[in-house]
């Protein structure tokens, strides 16, 4: 499901950063980046670029709830769960995504193209209750919301 690796893309990454490995969380970051995940070629390509043991590349990119070593959609929605956003519908907007979606928390739809995940908290709890999209903040969102806003990213 995720995109073909470019190793020539990855070295352009490693040289970035000069292959140091104290710049190995910014050479994943940069890799998720561009392809939504850590694909395994890529994490032994930076291994055998920077020189540092491949379980020590596998260790930062499982630590960091912010890494993934499986495929996510071209969207990423996440669903605010913290006390506000749970008050005020959070449950049932998980429901609508599931259901608008097929999938379940921490899935990707059929299509590639979401991914749904939940967080505790967002931070902007005078939003409630909050959908991140990406990067960008809907908040008030209602169950009904959740199909609108799909279509928008489609």
């Amino acid at each position: 499901m995720g995109k073909p690796v470019n190793l020539k893309e990855v070295d352009k990454v490693i040289k970035e950063y000069d292959a140091e490995p104290s710049s190995l969380i910014g050479m994943l970051q940069d890799v998720q980046a561009k392809y939504h995940y850590l694909p395994g070629e890529a994490l032994h390509r930076i291994q055998e670029k920077v020189g540092v043991p491949l379980t020590r590349v596998y260790e930062v990119a499982t630590f960091y709830k912010s890494f993934s070593l499986v495929p996510k959609g071209d969207h990423i929605c996440t669903v605010c769960l913290g006390t506000a956003c749970h008050l005020r519908g959070g449950p049932r907007i998980v429901e609508a995504f599931q259901r608008e979606l097929g999938v379940e928390v921490s899935q990707t739809s059929q299509d590639g193209k979401f991914t749904l995940e939940t967080v505790n908290c967002l931070g902007a709890c005078a939003m409630a209750p909050l959908v991140k999209v990406d990067e960008d903040n809907h908040g008030g969102m209602t169950a009904v919301g959740v199909k609108k806003l799909i279509q928008k990213y489609k």
